[in-house]
């Protein structure tokens, strides 16, 4: 092997380590692969491999978790582990409220929301059809009808505008492909006054045993969702290993 081939070889080797240890925009052999830092996205072609390569305000979006891991949304254990019913139960929701479950998965929390609004109604959006097909399935298996199953596109929840009390996100934001145009879709469905709750693994934690990339830090959600507008209004620190970050729209 020549030289020139080796030191090719080893520069991709440490470059691989690099992003996998260090926040990769400190680093300008790195970012100088990136387009515009003007441009809203970044894509760059070395990257974390649980990330998809695209950066959104210095984060790497994550890989999202197929319909293959229905059941693991569904373990037996999730309820101790993540204390559901805690969570639930701290969204000050009034029973004619309209909440919308933004990567709703299974419907884990849909249908544990649901009896908390039995005036109002869920919207349980996921981009995933197969997903859906299990909510629906739920649906009717549970008898609950005010949880209503929607298709969101990557980059628009399809929700109609001005309709929402809540928005609950649990562990999903981090994995939006096109987090700005979803959080602008989310924030034009909601009514002034309206509430978006981000749940995430805590990304200050080195300890909490979660990729790097489906964890984020209160300092990271509190930007973002200043992007489109939100407020910051409280932190819940409520659940053992995640924030619970409440966001108001205001007028």
């Amino acid at each position: 092997m020549n030289n020139a081939k080796l030191v090719k070889q080893l520069t991709a080797i440490i470059l691989t380590a690099i992003c996998l240890f260090f926040p990769i925009a400190s680093h300008p052999a790195i970012a100088a692969e990136t387009a515009s830092s003007t441009a809203i996205y970044q894509k760059r072609t070395i990257h974390n491999p649980d990330g998809i390569g695209k950066f959104y305000m210095g984060r790497e979006i994550a890989k999202v978790m197929g319909y293959e891991g229905a059941g693991w949304l569904e373990r037996p254990s999730r309820g101790m582990e993540e204390k559901s019913a805690r969570l639930v139960n701290n969204l000050d929701l009034k029973p004619t409220d309209i909440v919308a479950d933004i990567g709703a998965g299974t419907g884990y929390f849909s249908f544990r929301l649901a009896s908390l609004v039995p005036q109002g109604k869920v919207l349980a959006v996921d981009v995933q059809p197969e997903m859906l097909n299990f909510i629906e399935s739920n649906k009717q298996e549970k008898n609950i009808a005010n949880v209503e199953p929607v298709l969101a596109k990557i980059d628009n929840p399809n929700l109609p505008e001005n309709s929402l009390d809540l928005v609950l996100m649990v562990d999903a934001y981090h994995e939006f492909e096109y987090p700005r145009e979803m959080m602008q879709g989310i924030v034009k469905a909601l009514k002034t006054g309206g509430r978006v709750v981000s749940v995430e693994y805590r990304g200050e934690n080195p300890l909490i045993l979660i990729k790097g990339l489906h964890k984020m830090t209160q300092k990271q959600v509190k930007k973002e969702m200043a992007a489109v507008g939100l407020v910051w209004k409280e932190t819940k620190d409520i659940l053992p290993q995640q924030h619970l970050m409440v966001f108001e729209k205001k007028v």
